[in-house]
């Protein structure tokens, strides 16, 4: 016999509670976009690599070991979308998107990174992703964070905290990153080797290292503020203040980051609270959701000067956070105790299904112990099916409201 093919490493088939709680997730998601008014976009699963490679950095490790490229047919290199961004962006440029300026756009969906699998992370994973593009305002970062806060909530995700940060507007990000180079370079034979690399390349990114070496240097390390222009220091403050208006909670996360160079101003992630439940479930690899705004990446990719700012969340980890999500119950089953009987029970049973009622059928095994499997399956309603006189009869066992409801329903078919 032939052996049965395995899935690949670093992918999942999700199934049962798993499969309810991952829709719990995104039905959520498509709720609460609506209410902020975001519009759904939908971009292909690959694009050209040199979209990934210009926005997001050819020194960076999605782009050096992480990305699923290949050559097709035709000579081309595309690759495997690794996040949603830089393929909204693409879109955004070459589907003259600027005409509907601002733009807040949704979307979720699969993923690809060849990284090591661990605890909620895949080689396909999901997002979901919310943006704003040519809103420049510091109301839009508080629309933005606004809506992932009522998301969480929504989803019944307690004990987190969305910290915050922010990296200032170019000036001040260049002169914040000399001087962290000049700091990092004077103990730079004692930090990991990771950081001895990224002092070159994306110095920023050692304030985030996780790696003790490096952190025992972090604390004394130049913070952001002392290099904030005025204008850069009145939006941070904006941003701050609207949060506060909104009612969501914050707090301030001066090592918090985004490495790359078309990152501006607001930078953030929601945490989960230390010994809280959401930490218990997710391990060390703790952030929830994150983002930022990033005004210079349409330039990399060719287009003019467009300040925009999102966020996206892993819905597999979201999904480990809500809890077992068991599938509901049927609001009826239709049962066949004769098979005489199957087209009119096959009749009922679509005329429920279109009168917005959840419904099942039972007309599989011994037709004498269908009605006790269905009693068994929990149920709102039974409605089954039998011959009497030759002739197709039914009866309902429900309590007085649905019996009442079911009626009217059947009543009419």
């Amino acid at each position: 016999m032939a052996k049965t093919p395995q899935a690949i490493r670093g992918t999942q088939d999700i199934f049962g509670a798993d499969a309810e709680a991952f829709a719990f997730v995104v039905e959520a998601f498509e709720r609460v976009r609506k209410l902020y008014r975001f519009r759904r976009v939908e971009m292909p699963v690959f694009e050209k690599t040199e979209v990934f490679s210009r926005a997001i950095g050819e020194t960076t490790d999605v782009v050096s070991k992480e990305m699923y490229s290949f050559g097709d047919r035709g000579g081309e290199s595309l690759t495997l979308r690794p996040e949603f961004t830089a393929g909204i962006a693409r879109a955004f440029l070459s589907n003259g998107w600027q005409q509907h300026a601002p733009v807040k756009l949704a979307t979720h969906g699969p993923l690809f990174r060849y990284e090591r699998p661990q605890k909620g992370r895949y080689r396909q994973f999901h997002q979901i992703d919310a943006e704003i593009i040519g809103a420049g305002e510091p109301q839009a970062d508080v629309e933005l964070l606004a809506m992932a806060d009522q998301l969480l909530k929504e989803l019944g995700i307690t004990g987190v905290t969305l910290h915050l940060n922010t990296l200032g507007d170019g000036d001040s990000r260049e002169a914040w990153r000399a001087a962290l180079v000049e700091y990092f370079l004077g103990v730079k034979d004692e930090l990991s080797e990771d950081s001895q690399e990224r002092l070159e390349k994306n110095p920023l990114r050692i304030l985030d290292s996780k790696d003790r070496r490096d952190r025992a240097f972090v604390a004394d390390a130049p913070k952001i503020d002392q290099f904030l222009s005025d204008d850069a220091r009145a939006f941070f403050g904006a941003v701050t203040s609207g949060l506060d208006a909104a009612g969501v909670k914050w707090q301030r996360a001066e090592s918090l980051v985004r490495g790359l160079d078309y990152y501006r101003h607001t930078a953030f992630e929601f945490i989960p609270d230390e010994g809280s439940e959401a930490a218990g479930k997710l391990g060390s690899q703790s952030t929830i959701l994150g983002g930022g705004r990033y005004d210079g990446l349409m330039e990399s990719l060719g287009g003019a000067p467009t300040p925009a700012v999102g966020w996206a969340a892993g819905i597999e980890r979201l999904a480990m956070l809500v809890g077992d999500r068991a599938e509901p119950n049927a609001d009826a089953i239709v049962v066949v105790e004769n098979d005489g009987a199957m087209d009119a029970a096959i009749a009922a049973l679509g005329t429920l299904r279109r009168g917005g009622l959840t419904a099942e059928l039972f007309a599989s095994g011994s037709p004498r112990k269908r009605f006790d499997k269905a009693v068994k399956a929990g149920a709102e309603a039974i409605v089954a099916f039998d011959l009497r006189d030759g002739a197709p009869a039914r009866r309902i066992k429900a309590d007085e409201a649905a019996t009442a409801r079911l009626e009217a329903l059947l009543g009419r078919s």
